[in-house]
């Protein structure tokens, strides 16, 4: 069953999914790609893992969907605070066990997962499907000038906005063919999302760091789902994230053509689905 929910943070509304797969049953919160909202990605996966008897939270992060906030614009450490309020919501639920809570990032959200899990002892597993892991010392390291000059670009036209995709090699956030395959069609209708986002944005990306987290787990079990080939989110990141992780790990690799396939397309989301629901099973008991 499939519940509307509000729950406050930092003064700021959230909306969410929320779905019960059972009481007591494992739960996890949702987290998802670049601008993304839950009736897309996260409402896929949500009710596939529902479907699996894990219990899902999947909500619009603050500035995106039905959420409030700053409109369209990405605020890391606001969206770490959405994740730990959603991660409150669902310890306190009466269907819930507050020691059997894990979360699950589809995308950028992988890293903001991996992050989430790190400084959040209440995450008690966390899984990546599709993962961005981003690196700023990797992003830096081929070019150190060329990244600070882009920083200062980003800060230079902060409060402007670009659309987050566009056909024909058109400027976007989120550039190329492939991400217009899926927002810019009907795959990814969904009344609340917007086709555009901040030039801060782009800067919140270029130094949100998720690689580092991976050694502070600890003992937090980590699964890492990718595509062999992905040209969004690294492979290589997505292997050195699982090689830094300290505690119980596991790898899965799936012969996806595109990033984007582990959002929609088949078989690869019903494998994705399968491999986190076992996983989280194994170490939410």
């Amino acid at each position: 069953m499939l519940t509307h929910i509000t729950f406050a943070v930092d003064g700021i509304t959230l909306a969410g999914d929320l779905r019960i797969a059972g009481d007591g049953a494992p739960a996890v919160v949702l987290t998802g790609p670049f601008t993304g909202v839950k009736e897309q990605v996260t409402g896929g996966y949500a009710e596939r893992l529902q479907q699996r008897g894990i219990s899902t939270l999947a909500f619009d992060h603050r500035g995106f969907g039905a959420s409030g906030g700053r409109r369209a614009h990405e605020d890391s450490q606001g969206k770490l605070a959405d994740l730990r309020a959603a991660v409150s919501v669902l310890a306190a639920h009466p269907a819930a066990d507050a020691k059997r809570i894990g979360a699950v990032g589809i995308c950028l959200g992988g890293g903001y997962a991996v992050r989430a899990a790190a400084a959040d002892p209440r995450i008690r597993a966390v899984a990546g499907i599709a993962g961005a892991y981003n690196s700023t010392v990797r992003f830096a390291a081929g070019d150190p000038d060329g990244y600070r000059g882009a920083l200062v670009s980003f800060i230079e036209r902060w409060d402007e906005e670009l659309p987050a995709v566009a056909a024909g090699g058109a400027p976007a956030a989120m550039g190329g063919d492939e991400p217009y395959a899926y927002y810019g069609t009907g795959r990814s209708r969904a009344a609340t999302w917007e086709n555009r986002v901040t030039y801060g944005s782009l800067h919140a990306l270029m130094t949100f760091d998720a690689l580092q987290a991976a050694p502070l787990l600890g003992a937090t079990p980590l699964l890492v789902v990718h595509g062999r080939k992905d040209d969004y989110c690294s492979p290589e990141l997505a292997r050195e994230l699982h090689d830094q992780a300290a505690g119980p790990k596991r790898i899965i690799w799936l012969d996806a053509g595109q990033h984007i396939d582990l959002y929609d397309v088949e078989p690869h989301v019903t494998r994705a689905a399968d491999e986190t629901a076992a996983f989280l099973h194994e170490h939410l008991r």
